[in-house]
C-alpha cells in the first residue's frame, strides 16, 4: 500500500512513456482501484509510435494504422491528456499543459498539479539553419512524415512519367537523403527498393533513371552496428546504384537545388533529413537540471538528479551506463535502452511510494539490427556479424517480437504473410493531406497549385 496519496504526471506517450505508466497500471493495480493513485499521461498524439516500423509502412510493407499503439486501449486505468506541456515548474509541482480545448478556448495553458513526475517528451529532429531546409525538407520521425513522403516519392515518379522536360523529370527522379544513422539508412533502402520495383509498372522510367543520393557527414555510416558492417552497408548500397557521400555536408536545398560541401549539385524535388536529434523544448523550459547537451541529469535508479519526486528516461535523460567500463558513460538514447529502463522506471515510483528500496537500471548494450530494403539487412548481436537474408529475418523478428500488444503483432504478421503472396501497393494518396480541395473547386473556390498531390 502506498503511505499516501500519489498523483503520477507522465510528460510523454512515446517508448517510456507508454510502457511506464503500463508498467504503474500493474504495479499500482489496487490503489488505482481504491483511488489511492492516479496516472495522467499528457501526449501530442493519441497513439504511440513504433519507429523502427517507420520504414516498412513507407515501403508499403506494413500499413500506417498497424504502426503505433492507441493509448486508450492500452492504458485503460490512466486518464489521457492530447496536449504538450509547453513548461514545468518542479519547485511548485506544476506543469502548464496546451491541448486542443485551450486553442479552442483561447484562454491560454491550463495548470496540472502533480506528486510524482516522469519526464519521457522524447526529442525532435535536429535542424541545422542551412538555407531552404525549412521550405523543401520532409523529416522521418512520425507515421504521418513517413506515409507523406511514400506518396511523394510515387508521385514524383508520376511527375517523371508524364513530363516531356529533362530537367524536370531529372529532378523529379533525384532523391537526396542527408543523415547515415538508422532512420536515414533504413529509410532510404527500403524506399528505394520500393520505387525499384514500382518501375516495372511505368512505361517509360527505368531504375537506373532513378537517383538515390546518402549525405553524410562524418566517415561512416550505421555506427551502432561497428565498422566492419558499416563498410559493409556502404559498399551494398553502392552496388544498388545509391551514390553515398562521406564525410559530406548538405549546405543548400533553395530553390529545389541540393548543393553539398564537396561542390556537388543535384536540382531535386526530394530532400529527406534525418541528421540527428535534440533533446524536446519543454527540457529547456524547466527548472530541473540538464547537462551539457540539454538532457537531464539523471541516476543509475532514474531519478532526476538532485530532484526529488522527479524520474525521467530515454532520449530525454543522460542515465550512467554501469556496466560500461570507463566511468562517466551514458547508456545510448535509443529503443533497446528506453523500453529497460520504462520497467526500471515504473517499478522504482511503486517502490518509492511504498518506502522500498530502489533498484538499478542496468542492462549491456547487446547489438543491433538494420533493414535495407526487401531481404537485405546488417546486424551485429552478442558480437557476431550478420548481412543479408539472415540480419534482414532477424531485424524483423527482433522487432516483431517488441511491437507493443499482442494485436499489433498479429496484424503486422499476417501483413508481411500477405506481401509475400501478393504484389506491392504502388498507390500514391497524396490527396489525403488536402481532403478538402476537390470540394472547394466544386463549390466555387479556386484549385490549389497541387490539389491532388503531396509536394
Amino acid at each position: 500500500m502506498v503511505k499516501e496519496r500519489a498523483r503520477i504526471l507522465v510528460v510523454g506517450g512515446g517508448y517510456v512513456g507508454m510502457y511506464t505508466a503500463l508498467r504503474l497500471q500493474r504495479k499500482l493495480k489496487h490503489e488505482l482501484e481504491r483511488g489511492e493513485a492516479e496516472i495522467t499521461v499528457v501526449t501530442p498524439d493519441s497513439y504511440m509510435t513504433y519507429q523502427p516500423f517507420l520504414p516498412e509502412a513507407a515501403a508499403g510493407s506494413i500499413s500506417p494504422r498497424h504502426v503505433v499503439v492507441p493509448l486508450r486501449r492500452v492504458l485503460d486505468r490512466c486518464r489521457i491528456v492530447v496536449g504538450e506541456a509547453r513548461s514545468i515548474d518542479h519547485a511548485k509541482r506544476t506543469a502548464t499543459l496546451t491541448t486542443l480545448a485551450t486553442q479552442e478556448e483561447g484562454t491560454g495553458g491550463q495548470q496540472i498539479t502533480y506528486d510524482e513526475l516522469v519526464l519521457a517528451p522524447g526529442s525532435v529532429s535536429r535542424t541545422l539553419p542551412i538555407p531552404g531546409l525549412a521550405e523543401y525538407a520532409i523529416g522521418f520521425k512520425t507515421v504521418e512524415e513517413a506515409i507523406g513522403l511514400r506518396n511523394h516519392v510515387i508521385e514524383q515518379m508520376d511527375i517523371a512519367s508524364s513530363t516531356r522536360d529533362p530537367a524536370v523529370r531529372d529532378a523529379a527522379l533525384t532523391f537526396v537523403f542527408v543523415g547515415g544513422g538508422y532512420a536515414g539508412v533504413e529509410a532510404l533502402g527500403e524506399l528505394e527498393d520500393m520505387a525499384r520495383y514500382a518501375t516495372r509498372y511505368y512505361h517509360n522510367v527505368q531504375p537506373e533513371d532513378m537517383r538515390w543520393i546518402l549525405v553524410e557527414a562524418s566517415d561512416r555510416i550505421l555506427p551502432e552496428v561497428g565498422e566492419e558492417m558499416g563498410r559493409y552497408t556502404v559498399t551494398e548500397l553502392r552496388r544498388r546504384n545509391i551514390d553515398v557521400r562521406l564525410d559530406t555536408r548538405l549546405d543548400s536545398c533553395a530553390d529545389r537545388v541540393a548543393v553539398l560541401s564537396d561542390g556537388a549539385r543535384f536540382p531535386t524535388r526530394t530532400v529527406v533529413w534525418t541528421a540527428g536529434v535534440k533533446p524536446h523544448p519543454v527540457l529547456a523550459a524547466s527548472d530541473l537540471p540538464l547537462t551539457g547537451r540539454g538532457r537531464l541529469r539523471c541516476t543509475p535508479q532514474l531519478t532526476v538528479d538532485g530532484a526529488p519526486h522527479a524520474w525521467a528516461a530515454g532520449d530525454a535523460a543522460a542515465v550512467p551506463d554501469v556496466t560500461a567500463a570507463e566511468p562517466g558513460r551514458e547508456t545510448a538514447p535509443n529503443a533497446q535502452h528506453a523500453v529497460r529502463q520504462a520497467k526500471v522506471l515504473g517499478d522504482n515510483i511503486a517502490h518509492s511510494l511504498r518506502g522500498e528500496p530502489l533498484d538499478t537500471y542496468a542492462h549491456k548494450y547487446v547489438g543491433s539490427v538494420a533493414s535495407l530494403g526487401l531481404h537485405k539487412g546488417v546486424a551485429q548481436v552478442y558480437g557476431r556479424k550478420l548481412k543479408g537474408y539472415p540480419a534482414w529475418f532477424m531485424h524483423r523478428v527482433y522487432h516483431l517480437s517488441r511491437v507493443p500488444t499482442f494485436n499489433r503483432k498479429a496484424r503486422v504478421l499476417a501483413e508481411w504473410t500477405l506481401s509475400g503472396l501478393f504484389k506491392r501497393e504502388i498507390v500514391s494518396l497524396g490527396s489525403l493531406e488536402h481532403p478538402r480541395a476537390e470540394f472547394e473547386l466544386a463549390a466555387g473556390g479556386k484549385r490549389s497549385p497541387d490539389p491532388k498531390g503531396s509536394s
